[in-house]
């Protein structure tokens, strides 16, 4: 018999990605490959469905278990998602800090409610901006008081979740964050995803976690920037792929 905690958190996991009350294909809900998560039955159930997040169980298991194991050490710092769309994992975060009863940290949801930039042309993140299926999407645009509205519908909208709407180059410099246990990095493009480093990664915590939500997509410059980050600052923690998107490392010392 599952304790209380354990069961609300996967209550609210399964319900954030609608799966709760019908059944999923594990092929749409865990694809495996970037094939299988590039299928119409795909974008159908997440992008133009009913789900608050893109993220399948595996990847809403690693951001539990990065939150959950900080908590366990006591690794101090807040948690913060780059990138959120309709707030399903930084509404994820604040659930599990509800579960176990923390008050002390804070959630920052760090987005442009705008959706993606304009990338620079004829870059690889021009391809992907140009996609029909990404411009149906209206590249992800969800403005802020929708987000705020589906923290509501779940009763996790409160002084413990702190928005920083607009782009990541005007307002990552000025957030007022101190320290980060959990930083989540779902920026996209080559640009976002080195303005969220360069300006949180220094508040990373040791012992914290970074999440990279687009580790092995190939069509957008997530990645190359990562590589770049790394190797600039001589960052050689290993990185631990969580499935065929999606990677995460433990920052050292």
């Amino acid at each position: 018999m599952p304790d209380l905690v354990s069961l609300y958190i996967e209550n609210i996991k399964r319900s954030l990605i609608d799966i709760h009350n019908r059944d999923v294909p594990e092929t749409i809900i865990d694809p495996r490959s970037f094939e299988e998560g590039t299928q119409p039955e795909w974008f159908n159930h997440f992008w133009f469905g009913n789900a608050l997040t893109m993220c399948g169980l595996k990847k809403l298991d690693n951001v539990q278990f990065c939150v959950e194991d900080c908590l366990r050490r006591n690794i101090p710092g807040d948690l913060i998602e780059c990138g959120v769309w309709r707030g399903g994992v930084s509404i994820f975060m604040r659930a599990i800090l509800a579960a176990h009863g923390i008050t002390d940290r804070v959630v920052w949801v760090a987005d442009s409610f705008q959706g993606l930039p304009t990338p620079p042309p004829n870059s690889q993140d021009a391809v992907m901006h140009q996609l029909p299926v990404l411009v149906e999407a209206n590249h992800y645009a969800v403005d802020q008081d929708t987000v705020q509205a589906n923290f509501r519908r779940y009763g996790l909208l409160d002084e413990q979740v702190q928005f920083l709407p607009g782009w990541f180059a005007d307002t990552l410099p000025h957030a007022s964050i101190e320290q980060i246990a959990v930083l989540r990095v779902d920026g996209d493009y080559y640009q976002s995803t080195m303005d969220i480093l360069t300006n949180l990664y220094p508040k990373l915590v040791s012992g914290g976690y970074i999440i990279l939500d687009d580790w092995g997509l190939p069509i957008c410059g997530e990645k190359q920037a990562i590589l770049e980050y790394r190797a600039t600052h001589g960052i050689t923690e290993e990185l631990i792929e969580v499935d065929w998107q999606t990677a995460y490392w433990r920052k050292g010392n």
